[in-house]
C-alpha cells in the first residue's frame, strides 16, 4: 500500500509553518516567512522611506495593491512548497487561511481534491502545530 503525503499548512500574514507526514511518524517541519506588511508607515513614526504628503489617499491604495501582491506571492510560494502532498490541511488564524483556500479551490496551482479541510486556529508553537497535523490525519 502507498503511503499518502499528508500535509498541514499553519498559515497567518507573517508566516506559514508547513508540516509533512510521510505515511511513517517522521515529520518534516518547513517556515515559510512573509514579506506582507501589516501596516501603512505614516510620517510620525520617524525615517522608514520617503513620505509625500501630498496625496495620502493614494499612498493607503498603493499599500493595499502592493500588500496583495506580496500576500498573493507568498501564498503561491507555499503552494508550490506543498504541490508533492496528496492531502492538505489548513488552519490558522484571521483570514490568510481563507485566501489560500480560494487559491486551492481555483485549480490552478494545486488540484483543489486535495484539500481535506481548512479550520480557524489561533497562534500556536510548533509542538502544538504538529500534534494537530498529527490528530487531523489518524482520523
Amino acid at each position: 500500500m502507498e503511503t499518502k503525503r499528508q500535509t498541514g499548512i499553519w498559515i497567518d500574514t507573517s508566516k506559514a509553518i508547513i508540516i509533512s507526514l510521510d505515511g511513517k511518524k517522521e515529520e518534516k517541519i518547513t517556515e515559510i516567512d512573509s514579506d506582507v506588511e501589516n501596516s501603512v508607515y505614516h510620517n510620525k513614526e520617524g525615517n522608514k522611506g520617503v513620505f509625500n504628503g501630498n496625496n495620502h489617499g493614494s499612498s493607503e491604495t498603493k499599500f493595499d495593491e502592493r500588500k496583495k501582491q506580496q500576500l498573493d506571492y507568498f501564498l503561491k510560494s507555499v503552494l508550490s512548497y506543498v504541490h508533492g502532498s496528496d492531502e492538505l490541511y489548513v488552519f490558522g488564524p484571521a483570514g490568510t487561511k481563507t485566501k489560500l483556500e480560494q487559491k486551492i479551490l481555483d485549480g490552478k496551482l494545486i488540484d483543489a481534491g486535495k484539500l481535506k479541510a481548512v479550520e480557524t486556529s489561533d497562534k500556536m508553537t510548533v509542538n502544538q502545530i504538529v500534534a494537530k497535523v498529527k490528530e487531523f490525519y489518524k482520523q
